[in-house]
């Protein structure tokens, strides 16, 4: 699948998905909290993969500057909607990548990509992108399912179907180690890795890194 064919994707998807329930709310709230003690008032902060902009809305008004994107037109139309409902002074919404931004070189303070690295094409070509975003001495914060980890049934037989018939995007099937290793190969130096899942296994891990 192409970038393409993945906004289209999430753009049909885009008002089931900001119609859809959290599935651990106290896992989200903890990974929130984290993130929101990591944030300084003064920081511009860049979300990669924000959705419908639930986050954003959430964290933005942490900071001085806070630019939310995704890829998907979908989504950010109805983010902008949500952020007409209820301002924020500090937040913007952008249809963009990572890739997209790299004219924007060591501009932000944290770049945060939650639910996002694993629906990426290039994994190292995204870290890099990133690297150049973050100013040296700041943050790239994300928390990313771990395919790889979870049982075969999924990455082996339930997803190839589904994106067969066009009901799942391009996915990664990373595993944790693999993970926390790209970053690090990116130039980042991995600081934390936590674990905020509320119930079941958790294979989603929230890794806390900085820019020498």
């Amino acid at each position: 699948m192409s970038l393409a064919s993945d906004a289209r994707f999430w753009d049909r998807s885009s008002r089931k998905y900001a119609a859809s329930k959290i599935a651990d709310p106290g896992g989200y709230e903890r990974t929130l909290e984290r993130t929101r003690a990591l944030l300084r008032a003064g920081d511009s902060v860049l979300e990669l993969g924000c959705g419908t902009g639930t986050t954003a809305l959430r964290l933005a008004d942490a900071v001085q500057a806070y630019l939310a994107t995704d890829l998907s037109e979908g989504m950010i139309a109805i983010a902008r909607q949500k952020l007409a409902a209820g301002p924020v002074a500090s937040l913007a919404f952008r249809v963009a990548t990572a890739e997209d931004l790299r004219g924007e070189a060591d501009r932000f303070d944290a770049v945060l990509g939650f639910n996002y690295l694993h629906l990426v094409h290039d994994l190292p070509a995204t870290l890099a992108s990133i690297h150049g975003l973050v100013k040296p001495g700041g943050l790239f914060i994300s928390k990313t399912p771990c395919l790889g980890d979870m049982t075969p049934l999924i990455r082996l037989v339930l997803l190839p179907a589904m994106r067969a018939i066009g009901k799942a995007p391009h996915v990664l099937s990373l595993r944790a180690d693999d993970l926390e290793g790209a970053v690090r190969a990116a130039g980042f130096d991995v600081i934390a890795r936590e674990a905020h899942a509320t119930r079941g296994r958790d294979r989603r891990p929230f890794l806390v890194a900085r820019k020498p």
